[in-house]
């Protein structure tokens, strides 16, 4: 699944670009958000070949979806709830990716580790986003994460039922894909848990610390794709 040529990765290259530039036409990501987004694919792909863009790709085409449905449910009075995502958000989602990415491309004799661990931070970022979009969309009762009493929807560190089965859901269709890319072995299961678990780490960031307005979503998310990488590593170790 690997580049295989200089040739090749320009086709790539020209490839990522064409994209970017659709999804900024079509008001996906923002002028800034379209260079982030090639950015980090053009990494990915480079360190990891075909098999991580297309996990990457698989996430991006998710998390626009379940950004974009029933949209209207999601408008609170007073604010809008932009598709466009901007070169921050595009980080704090792919960052991690593209940083596993790099380290597998400077170290080819343990690359299959970064890969795992790539395909775990997109399966947290995919199990955030769905959990928290269609969760506001679907969500019956919403919970505080750490007190477990009922609060208003779509405020930091508040989760439902059918919002984080959906966003396990997601983590598990991450993992799928990952090992039809990298191959079905027990690491599908590293990533799958890893994706939970960072699904879960970005609810208690959000319940703590961006409450209090210490760190914002940004630096939440990218927490927890970290998070999900971490530990799909400390997975394979053990």
């Amino acid at each position: 699944m690997q580049l295989s040529s200089f040739f090749e990765l320009i086709i790539i290259l020209v490839a990522i670009i064409a994209i970017a530039v659709l999804c900024v036409k079509k008001r996906k990501l923002t002028p800034g958000g379209g260079v982030m987004a090639a950015a980090v694919a053009l990494l990915v792909a480079a360190g990891t070949g075909y098999g991580g863009l297309f996990l990457l790709g698989a996430f991006f085409i998710m998390g626009i979806t379940a950004t974009s449905h029933k949209k209207h449910l999601k408008i609170f009075p007073g604010e809008n709830h932009p598709e466009q995502r901007t070169a921050g958000q595009v980080f704090a989602n792919g960052g991690a990716a593209a940083i596993m990415a790099l380290l597998a491309l400077i170290s080819p004799d343990i690359d299959d580790m970064y890969q795992m661990m790539l395909a775990a931070s997109l399966a947290a970022a995919t199990a955030d986003t769905l959990s928290s979009e269609l969760g506001m969309v679907y969500g019956r009762n919403f919970y505080n994460i750490l007190t477990f009493k009922k609060e208003a929807r779509g405020l930091d560190g508040v989760v439902s039922l059918e919002g984080t089965l959906l966003g396990a859901a997601g983590a598990g269709i991450l993992a799928l894909l990952y090992g039809i890319c990298f191959g079905m072995d027990e690491t599908v299961w590293f990533v799958a848990i890893a994706g939970i678990a960072g699904n879960l780490a970005d609810s208690l960031l959000g319940a703590t610390l961006e409450r209090k307005h210490i760190i914002g979503n940004d630096t939440v998310n990218f927490g927890n794709t970290l998070f999900g990488a971490i530990t799909a590593m400390l997975l394979y170790l053990l």
